[in-house]
């Protein structure tokens, strides 16, 4: 009888197998000829045979990144082949293309920011300093299950500026599960803390440049491009940033209290810290505590990445520091080094090529020719894109959402060309409707212990009113500032 229903388990997992592989076969082909289907409608006789190939790819793209057909950073490796093969063919050389600046976006100064904050949030995890950064705030805020609450989503907004949101959401309830369990799932505090964590984190994201990728990916592309005529570094996008997430953490905080009204008494003696245990890879540190080392590498990278202008050393070469001084100590070994998220890595770096082979092959000027006569209001071009963002953001990548939109804002002529590709890079965080918006969302979901229709309030919130802060935020630092 169990060796039946063993079978019977096999062979449903073999069928559920070919029926998604079916459904995904089906959405890659719909995807191609809907976007053959959308080029062929587009396209006129000023467009040339690269320009074409190049818009061909913008739609399949986004068609692939929206329906997940395959994996959202196999898109990303997928965007760089299709231009060095097709764009590097004989036939393509009358229009002066350099294929290679196509593969040269694997080693753009983004991606090795981006490794340099993978490398720090890693070595956070090795030496547990995260987990000590949880419990001096547990340690002073337990009495008052609102201050707590509040201390716990900061905490959260500040360590994802560093780390992954992901993983420090899964950090987070490491910790907090044994307290949430005991609870119960209809308690306030802990409706609070299913909610409250996993949305600051995503929010905290937009704090810092390595944060969230289309913080980076925003910033290359001003850095990039002509017509935005001003570079950011990272103090800049801090300026930007972090008080955006301070205060979107603090009226997320604000609602969740209002709505589930954590009880005041409640027993906290359920906050436990996972003790770590002493990575092998620390029997080479020779005498030295590990967790200092931590502290002494993160301050000086980030001490150099804030007054990155003040000194002769790139925000790209500081990236070193954390690389070479967490690897030199052992504290990172290449066990660690293989389990980064290297797939982020690809994304950004397919969104990277594709906004570049919009420049480089004129398709932009194209588009600008047509949406040259029809001007609009700046302030209707931030709220449109602002909430395209964040609509995007919610179905799909937010890193490819901002991929597709930061070239598109190029087009428009604004009084600070700055504006809407630093809007739209922070607007691509608030995506917090669904459980599948964000991956700290799919991780407080996983539990079981809330459900889909909650994620709305928060998401609804954030959503409309993040955009908007932001616009207005923004458009204040860029008089102040450029």
């Amino acid at each position: 009888m169990a060796d039946s229903r063993r079978a019977s388990s096999r062979q449903l997992k073999r069928v559920e197998y070919v029926v998604q592989a079916q459904s995904r076969l089906i959405q890659f082909m719909s995807t191609i000829l809907i976007s053959l289907l959308l080029t062929y409608l587009i396209k006129d006789d000023t467009l040339n045979t690269a320009q074409v190939y190049v818009l061909f790819l913008l739609f399949f793209s986004m068609g692939l990144w929206i329906t997940e057909a395959i994996p959202p950073f196999a898109v990303g490796i997928m965007i760089v082949g299709f231009l060095v093969f097709f764009l590097g063919q004989p036939s393509m050389d009358a229009f002066d293309i350099d294929v290679a600046k196509f593969v040269n976006t694997w080693s753009d100064s983004v991606i090795w920011i981006l490794l340099g904050g993978f490398f720090l949030a890693e070595g956070m995890r090795k030496t547990g300093l995260d987990m000590s950064m949880f419990q001096l705030v547990t340690s002073r805020f337990k009495s008052d299950p609102y201050q707590l609450l509040l201390a716990l989503m900061l905490t959260t907004a500040l360590i994802s500026m560093v780390m992954s949101n992901t993983a420090t959401t899964a950090m987070m309830f490491a910790a907090l599960m044994p307290l949430i369990k005991k609870l119960g799932r209809d308690n306030g505090f802990s409706k609070c803390l299913l909610l409250g964590i996993p949305g600051a984190a995503s929010v905290g994201g937009m704090g810092t440049i390595i944060g969230s990728p289309p913080n980076a990916i925003a910033v290359d592309m001003i850095n990039r491009m002509p017509q935005f005529d001003q570079d950011i570094d990272f103090f800049d996008w801090l300026v930007f940033g972090f008080p955006i997430a301070l205060i979107l953490v603090v009226l997320f905080w604000w609602m969740l209290t209002r709505r589930y009204k954590p009880e005041v008494n409640l027993d906290f003696s359920m906050l436990s810290i996972p003790k770590k245990k002493r990575p092998s890879s620390f029997q080479y540190v020779v005498s030295w505590d590990a967790q200092k080392v931590m502290w002494s590498v993160l301050a000086v990278t980030m001490l150099l990445w804030l007054t990155d202008g003040l000194h002769p050393v790139p925000m790209a070469a500081v990236s070193g520091i954390p690389i070479v001084a967490l690897t030199m100590t052992n504290i990172i070994g290449a066990e660690d080094v293989r389990t980064l998220p290297w797939d982020t890595l690809m994304l950004v770096t397919g969104g990277l090529s594709l906004g570049l082979a919009i420049q480089e092959t004129g398709l932009m000027d194209f588009f600008l020719s047509h949406l040259q006569n029809s001007a609009m209001h700046t302030t209707f071009l931030v709220a449109a894109f602002a909430l395209i963002a964040v609509t995007a953001s919610n179905v799909m990548s937010n890193t490819a959402a901002a991929a597709i939109l930061i070239p598109a804002a190029g087009l428009w002529e604004t009084t600070y060309p700055l504006l809407l590709p630093v809007v739209i890079g922070l607007s691509a965080s608030c995506a917090l409707f669904l459980p599948v918006s964000t991956p700290p969302n799919a991780i407080a979901y996983s539990t079981g212990l809330v459900e889909q229709k909650e994620f709305r309030p928060g998401g609804l919130l954030v959503g409309l009113f993040g955009p908007m802060l932001i616009a207005v935020w923004v458009y204040l630092v860029l008089i102040w500032k450029f």
